[in-house]
């Protein structure tokens, strides 16, 4: 039962974002602007639309859930650092969505073949409105995984499990633009973000000095609900 508490508390962070991200998103996507900026590179135009990276596209979700829950029962440093990373860019995506709403028109109006890959990206369509994609968070929590996965001890170490990472987070990332999803703006943002961000949480000792603190803090309510810590409150009132 101990254990299970502690390995709530260390997902709470992750739960109670997760609700507060959904809840924002959600109210961002049913109530509509009155303007969007049209988000368009010349570039979008030469980038040819293919069906079969949807599958890669899909593969992100389970990529990242599967990154943050393997760092949180096996790496608390990396998983803290690894939520720091991916909640400050999803947390400046919402903001942006919020002030400055925008939308793209580089989706085809009709697919140019019929199989099940195209069945999947109409799907997608049909779920996934065209607007607020600036910056790609497909592309910044993909960058974002791989940092998780590269700075863990374990499988940073293991060549073939960082390759297959690294390359993953490269087919995501064409998939954005493959399927018509983001524009190279979204992308392109979306890297700059994350090298600024990466900075912040994996180049110096912010994360790192806030667990100190919260271990402190725990520390310390343990220790003065101890045997020990009523012994030393007792020898510090008996002292003249």
């Amino acid at each position: 039962m101990k254990k299970f508490k502690e390995r709530l508390m260390t997902a709470m962070p992750v739960i109670v974002y997760f609700i507060v991200y959904m809840t924002w998103f959600n109210y961002i996507e049913q109530n509509r602007a009155a303007k969007y900026t049209v988000i368009h590179m010349n570039i979008d135009d030469k980038i040819p639309f293919c069906e079969y990276f949807i599958i890669p596209y899909l593969l992100w979700f389970i990529y990242v859930v599967a990154v943050v829950a393997y760092l949180m029962f096996t790496d608390k440093a990396g998983y803290y650092k690894n939520f720091a990373f991916l909640a400050t860019g999803m947390t400046i995506f919402l903001l942006v969505s919020t002030f400055w709403p925008n939308i793209q028109h580089l989706r085809p109006y009709m697919l140019p073949r019929t199989n099940i890959f195209t069945h999947m990206v109409k799907s997608l369509y049909r779920i996934d409105t065209p607007t607020n994609l600036w910056p790609s968070i497909h592309v910044y929590n993909s960058i974002g995984a791989y940092f998780g996965v590269a700075h863990n001890k374990k499988l940073g170490t293991n060549k073939y499990i960082k390759g297959s990472c690294f390359v993953l987070s490269i087919l995501i990332i064409l998939s954005t633009v493959f399927l018509k999803q983001h524009s190279m703006f979204d992308v392109m943002t979306a890297f700059i973000m994350a090298a600024v961000i990466y900075v912040i949480v994996y180049r110096t000792e912010l994360v790192e000095l806030k667990e100190s603190l919260r271990y402190s803090v725990a520390f310390n309510r343990h220790f003065a609900s101890s045997p020990a810590g009523k012994i030393h409150r007792s020898a510090q009132k008996t002292e003249p």
